[in-house]
């Protein structure tokens, strides 16, 4: 029987100056990996593949029709969106994902950006920087209001992983917790809250839930109008969520005090988007909440043991 072909199509998207561990996978088999492809067609790279490894490629029904010998699709993320499931199914080709790996890193950069407004962190970081503590006549500086976690009131639009997670740590510093979500959460031990209630009465809300039709825009003007001008929205979930153009608006008006975004609705931002313009308390980062160096290797570990799954015959927990 010959070796097992995998094949990783954008390592670089994982990889970072060799900080991940791949031997659980290359002990697997005959492992070829590539750092970005060149361009858009992945077929050239991994003809001979049985198994290939894939994060932001896309790959449907044209390239299938041309990989004969594929038979294992492993999405080296959560989300599968760039992979054809009924393409796959159509081929007999199994896609696994992995799932849970990055919650605490998720949740890690979630409290990182409340805390950098509610301590006015980047605020007072520039006033020492720009020589106004060497200018002071007292001790420090006074001059912008920041505020305690403890006791202010927290909601948490998805309550998922993350959104327990996010819960968790939230009630650690005293906060009070509303979540919402689309399922019931008689486990849990929280009451499920409406849209309009969290979003009336929290100080900071944050968003962890998938983005679907129902919550494409599910913050808009409307939505971000009954918030109370001293919250904090956060977004680390998916960009298309929040209306970008209402929330830069906001921002901008001082309808709400602040924002922290992970995620933009298109990625990258080769066409400009509203939240890259002249926004006012507005904290982006590029798409990372996900990326420590922990969560990443967790993932690629996850990928190996669907390999070996796949190898045992064991597909039943596989997307298809």
């Amino acid at each position: 029987m010959s070796e097992l072909r995998i094949v990783f199509l954008d390592e670089n998207t994982v990889i970072l100056d060799d900080d991940i561990d791949l031997s659980e996978i290359k002990k697997l088999g005959n492992y070829e990996g590539y750092s970005l492809l060149p361009d858009d067609d992945p077929v050239p790279y991994c003809k001979e593949a049985e198994v290939i490894i894939l994060n932001k490629v896309k790959i449907g029904e044209k390239h299938f029709k041309q990989l004969p010998l594929l038979r294992l699709i492993c999405e080296a993320a959560t989300g599968y969106d760039n992979v054809d499931i009924e393409g796959a199914k159509k081929h007999g080709i199994h896609v696994a994902n992995v799932a849970g790996y990055a919650t605490n890193s998720v949740v890690q950069l979630i409290f990182s950006m409340i805390l950098a407004f509610s301590q006015k962190l980047f605020e007072y970081n520039q006033e020492v920087k720009s020589g106004e503590w060497q200018r002071s006549k007292t001790f420090g500086i006074l001059k912008y209001h920041t505020f305690e976690l403890a006791g202010k009131t927290i909601g948490i639009i998805g309550f998922g992983n993350i959104g327990r997670k996010v819960a968790d740590v939230a009630e650690s510093f005293g906060m009070k917790v509303m979540p919402y979500d689309v399922k019931e959460l008689d486990e849990s031990g929280y009451r499920n809250y409406s849209l309009d209630e969290i979003v009336s009465r929290a100080d900071v809300v944050v968003v962890t839930c998938p983005l679907t039709e129902k919550t494409r825009n599910l913050i808009d003007m409307g939505v971000l109008k009954k918030m109370k001008n001293s919250a904090i929205l956060i977004n680390t979930a998916r960009g298309g969520i929040v209306n970008e153009k209402d929330l830069a608006e906001a921002l901008n008006r001082g309808i709400i005090a602040g924002a922290g975004v992970d995620t933009l609705s298109k990625e990258p931002p080769v066409d400009g988007n509203p939240l890259l313009e002249d926004v006012k308390n507005l904290i982006i980062t590029p798409h990372c909440a996900w990326a420590t160096v922990e969560a990443r290797q967790r993932l690629m570990n996850g990928v190996a043991e669907n390999i070996r799954k796949y190898l045992r015959g064991e597909t039943s927990g596989f997307i298809c």
